[in-house]
């Protein structure tokens, strides 16, 4: 078996560990004791860290990072919905932590990234490097994967859980188990250097969505303008099918 590690094992984290823990094993990081417990429980490897807003001096490069093959960077470095917002020092302290990390490199970065336009954007829209919270690794660690996340959906995370507005504003959303598959097959293809959006590929709105997780027909009229994020390149690279498709059937 072969050793990745998670950088954050927050709600995204924990799955994609539990997704990969039959094939790989896993070294985490938390920042807090009770969850290094947890890590342990699970029989994965916890490593107590935190990444701060200032500069940390005394941080170390990651013991066992040299052993691993593959790091999936899950803690956030960017603002809410991808806002340019100061984090210099966290991005350093990570930087740091990592070392002169060789292999396989995540970044779990957002859709959010993209302007609040309507339109169907796609990775050529806006290269890595031209986006500020993707381009601070790149410069260290150019083969580093972007992939920028929709918005989580998965277990209790469904809209009807809650209090939603713009109900006819069409959703950009990624079931986690996709997510894992996606990770899956790139740790496979070892793949390095690319960009690709994370979003099911059927965008209903927000309304539709609902409607359909609390078992309702939909009466309202199908909105089919707005801002959307493709996964055409990913599903076209990677030949990639996705077990969630449309975020209506998630629950």
């Amino acid at each position: 078996m072969q050793n990745l590690g998670i950088i954050g094992f927050g709600w995204l984290g924990s799955r994609i560990a539990g997704h990969l823990s039959d094939r790989y094993h896993i070294f985490a990081t938390t920042s807090t004791p009770a969850k290094a417990q947890d890590i342990s429980a699970k029989g994965y490897h916890p490593t107590l860290i935190r990444f701060p807003e200032t500069l940390d001096p005394e941080m170390q490069p990651w013991a066992v990072a040299q052993d691993l093959d593959a790091i999936i960077i899950c803690v956030p470095f960017s603002g809410l919905r991808g806002a340019q917002i100061p984090m210099n020092d966290k991005r350093q302290n990570l930087l740091n932590f990592l070392g002169d990390y060789k292999g396989q490199l995540f970044l779990m970065s957002s859709t959010g990234v993209y302007p609040q336009t309507e339109k169907a954007f796609t990775e050529e829209d806006l290269p890595a490097q031209d986006v500020e919270s993707e381009e601070f690794i790149l410069d260290k660690f150019p083969q580093t994967n972007i992939l920028r996340l929709a918005g989580l959906m998965g277990d209790q995370r469904l809209l009807k859980n809650y209090n939603i507005s713009q109900l006819d504003q069409l959703v950009n959303h990624i079931h986690y188990r996709d997510i894992c598959s996606v990770i899956e097959k790139m740790l496979e293809d070892d793949s390095q250097f690319k960009v690709y959006n994370v979003v099911a590929p059927v965008h209903p709105n927000k309304e539709e969505v609902i409607t359909s997780q609390k078992g309702l027909p939909y009466s309202g009229e199908r909105t089919i303008q707005g801002r959307t994020i493709s996964p055409d390149k990913l599903i076209k690279e990677l030949d990639f099918k996705f077990q969630y498709p449309d975020p209506r059937y998630f629950h």
